[in-house]
Parts: structure tokens; C-alpha cells; sequence
């Protein structure tokens, strides 16, 4: 188990923990705030046993609460006998060992913890409680994660600020597919904005823009133009396609070579220059990942040893920085298709914006910039129905592979933020089991003055399980799927 796997592994963890913390304790505010029961306390799920648990017992005392009531049931065992059992009407608090959510057991609602209801209904339950305060208490974690993501985004944008390189300052221009190009690109056209607003810097909501405008701003050979596009592009297609639409033109230069490896051995050293493979031009290295991509495709059709070597001998062509001399030579790349040579970036070839946030200044902004990735979360939503859509889905693997590989307390928080809106736009889902289910028929009574029946709870509840089951399964399946090797 390396050290990349055990970073991500423990930012997985801590983030999923605050996220699931601080979800639940938003409907157990509400439910508290209107003396509704809460039976249960729980981060992560406990069946058949948990790593912790402890009563308020303590809390009660604290602040001086009423007394803790344990009275005694009679109940029967497996051999009809019949024994006393005392019932702990506080809150239980604790963390189970299923890391994949977490719960508020409220006293009297129908939920996944399918408490029977078939008593009287008492006034410290959740049923006997008017509408408005349920639906308070049904939507109070949904609200604690959106506002959560809001103050997350703000205080990282006051403490590191942000720092991004302007698509107009890309002055290398940027590469484009062979769909971009039928559309008018040509590789070293700077993109400047479309109809919908300046590009401020190369990302998700570039793509986004590029696959809704219909006119899109381009800087060519120092003239200002426009091109003409389609308003309906799929925003899927254009990142997943190798080589992806549009990417930013970073010419083949050599950063730094890694000791020991092929490039080394060959004499590279830094700012060297790939000009071929094998008798293919690279004029940046957009198109020496692409053939080498193509060659990991072709090594991993291959059967035997003697077809994989034959895959890694290259012929490479590259200049040196230090003298302008070209050397032409045949070498093998390691058995990872790798050369042993750090890329040059873009970071490294311009010079960033830095903007600088005051304390009161950074919440606008942290607004500004979570509702944008809210709205773009949705957007891109509609891909979810499509066949390729479907297989992008990933579960637990994908979340924790969207972690840095070092620990990275601004790449942490933000990954956090981006979580934190994603838990409460799912939870807000009209899906059974979900808690926009339960708001759904909520609203449904306030509306119409008319309480669906327990049993149809009972039963929507379990499809809304076997729905987020299904979805938990297909996702994760992928994870394995890609991690095999078949998509």
C-alpha cells in the first residue's frame, strides 16, 4: 500500500467525516430546536456493531436537563420467557465502522432505520409535529452543507486568494482536436470569450461555455475573430475524446530528467526539446502524450513479451538547449511506457493573476464561486442519462482519486466545499429515502391538507433504498472496471 493511496485515504476520510458530522447535525438543530426525540446520533453506519458510542447522560448534567427516564419494558425471548429491559430515552452518540453516510434516528418518522410506528403517537415525535417544523427538520442538513460550501469557498479564498493563468495570456495559443478544427479552430488560436462572457481561465466552464455559444472569440496570428458554433455540443464528448477539444498548446520542453530513467541515459537534460517519435513531427507535448497513448493501447493488445518489447523501442528525435545540436536515436521506454522526463507546464511559461481577497470581500466572492459550481454541477447533470454518461459515474475510488497525492490543505478544503454542495444537491433529490423525498410528500401534505399513509412511506422508503443501492452499486462497479483495465 503506497503513501499516494494513504494520503488520499485519510483526506477521504476526514472530509467525508466533517461532511456526514455536520449534515446529521443539521436535522438533529432542528429536531432539538422543536423537542423532537433523537434517539440516535450516528457518523457512518453501525450494523450488528460500532467502533464508539456514549449517552448524553453527561450533557444532561451539564446543563442541568431533566433527569434521564429509563423505563422498563417487558418483552419476551426466543423461548417465550419473559425478562425487563430498560430504555434509554436520551441520545445516544457514535461512529460506526460502514463508512458510507451517517443518521439522526428521530423518534416517529419513517426513515432507514425502520423504527415501528405502531404505537400511539407521542408529543416528543417527529409525526405529531406540524408541517413546517418536519420540513425544517427534514431540509436542515441540506441547509448546513450548501452553507457550509459557501463559508469553505470564502475562507480559502481569503486565505490563498486565487492565482490562475487568463486564457489571454496564453499567447502560445491553445491545440485543438480534429472535431474543433472541422469547426474553423486552428492549433495556436488563443480563445478570448464566447456570447455568454470572457474566458477568465481554462477549465470545466470554458468547456461548458464552448458547448452551449453559438459564436465563440478567438485571437489568430494577432487578429481579433469569430467563429460560428453549433449551441449544442456534448460537453462529454469534447473532455472525454483523446486528444481532448481543446487544450493548451505547452511546447515539448524538457523541465528536468529523472535519474536513472531512459531520457537519462540518452543525455537529456533540461530545456532539451522533443522535435519526433517515431517519424512523427511533436511540436508540443499535447501530441507526445497522444502517441504515447496510442502505443500503451497497441502494448496492451499485444500477447507476448516479444511484441511488447518491439512496442517500447522508440525512435526519438530531440535538440539540445545547450549547443542547438539534434540527435536521432533509438531507445526503449520503461515497461510503463515512460521516458523519465518531467513536463514543462504552463505555470512555468507565464506569469499568473493573483487576486487577493479581505476578509469581508471574501464572502461575495465564496458565494459567487459556489453557486457557480452548483450550477454547473446541475447542468452537467442531463450526461448522467446518457450510455457514456453512465459508465463516467464512479463511487468511492473516483471521490478519493479527485484528492492531491500530498497532503494540500487548499486542494483538501476545496475538494471538501465541492463535496459538501454535491451531498446536499443529491440529498435534495424528490427521491424516497433521500431527504428531498421525504420534503416532496411534505409538501405535498402542506399543500393539498392531506397526510400521505404510513404504509405508502413504509414502501416508498424501501424503493428510494433500492434505488441509491442500484446507483451505489453501478458506480462503484466502474471504479473496479477502470481499475481493471475495461473502460
Amino acid at each position: 500500500m503506497d503513501n499516494v493511496f494513504l494520503i488520499r485515504l485519510a483526506q477521504f476520510i476526514l472530509s467525508i467525516s466533517l461532511l456526514v458530522l455536520l449534515h446529521e447535525g443539521g436535522h438533529f438543530f432542528f429536531a432539538k430546536l422543536f423537542k423532537v426525540r433523537v434517539t440516535r446520533f450516528y457518523i457512518f453506519f453501525n450494523p450488528k456493531f460500532h467502533l464508539f458510542s456514549t449517552y448524553d447522560t453527561w450533557f444532561r448534567r451539564l446543563f442541568k436537563k431533566e433527569p434521564v427516564v429509563v423505563p422498563e419494558k417487558t418483552k419476551k425471548d426466543k423461548d417465550g420467557n419473559e425478562y425487563k429491559e430498560k430504555e434509554y430515552v436520551g441520545t445516544e452518540y457514535g461512529i460506526g465502522w460502514l463508512p458510507l453516510g451517517g443518521y439522526c434516528a428521530i423518534s416517529g418518522m419513517i426513515d432507514e432505520t425502520n423504527q415501528q410506528l405502531s404505537e400511539e403517537p407521542k408529543p416528543y415525535e417527529f409525526r405529531t409535529k406540524p408541517a413546517w417544523q418536519r420540513l425544517l427538520i427534514m431540509i436542515g442538513g441540506v441547509l448546513v452543507n450548501f452553507l457550509l460550501a459557501l463559508f469553505i469557498y470564502s475562507m480559502v479564498l481569503y486565505h490563498w486568494g486565487e492565482s490562475y493563468i487568463q486564457t489571454k495570456d496564453m499567447t502560445m495559443g491553445m491545440k485543438f482536436n480534429a472535431d474543433a478544427q472541422k469547426l474553423g479552430f486552428k492549433d495556436g488560436d488563443i480563445l478570448l470569450g464566447t456570447e455568454k462572457g470572457t474566458f477568465t481561465l481554462f477549465g470545466t466552464d470554458l468547456y461548458r461555455d464552448l458547448s452551449e455559444a453559438t459564436r465563440v472569440d478567438i485571437m489568430r496570428e494577432g487578429k481579433e475573430m469569430s467563429l460560428t458554433l453549433p449551441g449544442e455540443l456534448n460537453l462529454l464528448d469534447m473532455i472525454k475524446k483523446q486528444p481532448p477539444f481543446v487544450a493548451p498548446l505547452v511546447p515539448a520542453e524538457i523541465d528536468s530528467v529523472l535519474p536513472g530513467t531512459p531520457a537519462a541515459k540518452l543525455g537529456m537534460d533540461k530545456d532539451d526539446k522533443i522535435l519526433a517519435l517515431n517519424g512523427k513531427p511533436i511540436d508540443s507535448w499535447n501530441d507526445f502524450t497522444l502517441a504515447i497513448s496510442k502505443l500503451n493501447d497497441i502494448v496492451t493488445a499485444k500477447a507476448t513479451k516479444t511484441d511488447s518489447i518491439k512496442c517500447r523501442t522508440i525512435k526519438l528525435v530531440f535538440q539540445h538547449h545547450a549547443t542547438g545540436a539534434v540527435d536521432t536515436v533509438t531507445t526503449m521506454l520503461d515497461n510503463d511506457l515512460r521516458l523519465g522526463v518531467i513536463q514543462k507546464g504552463i505555470w512555468q511559461m507565464y506569469e499568473p493573476t493573483e487576486v487577493k481577497y479581505g476578509f469581508f470581500e471574501s464572502f461575495p466572492a465564496g458565494i459567487r464561486y459556489g453557486i457557480n459550481v452548483l450550477r454547473g454541477y446541475v447542468d452537467d447533470l442531463k450526461y448522467v442519462f446518457s450510455s457514456e454518461g453512465a459508465k463516467s459515474l464512479g463511487g468511492f475510488g473516483t471521490i478519493g482519486s479527485l484528492f492531491p497525492p500530498v497532503w494540500d490543505w487548499m486542494m483538501f478544503w476545496r475538494m471538501t466545499a465541492f463535496l459538501s454542495i454535491i451531498l446536499a444537491f443529491m440529498n435534495i433529490l424528490p427521491i424516497p429515502a433521500l431527504d428531498g423525498g421525504h420534503v416532496l410528500f411534505l409538501l405535498y401534505e402542506m399543500i393539498t391538507g392531506r397526510k400521505p399513509s404510513e404504509r405508502f412511506l413504509i414502501y416508498a422508503e424501501y424503493i428510494g433504498i433500492f434505488i441509491l443501492i442500484i446507483l451505489m452499486i453501478v458506480a462503484n462497479l466502474n471504479d473496479i472496471l477502470r481499475w481493471l483495465g475495461y473502460m
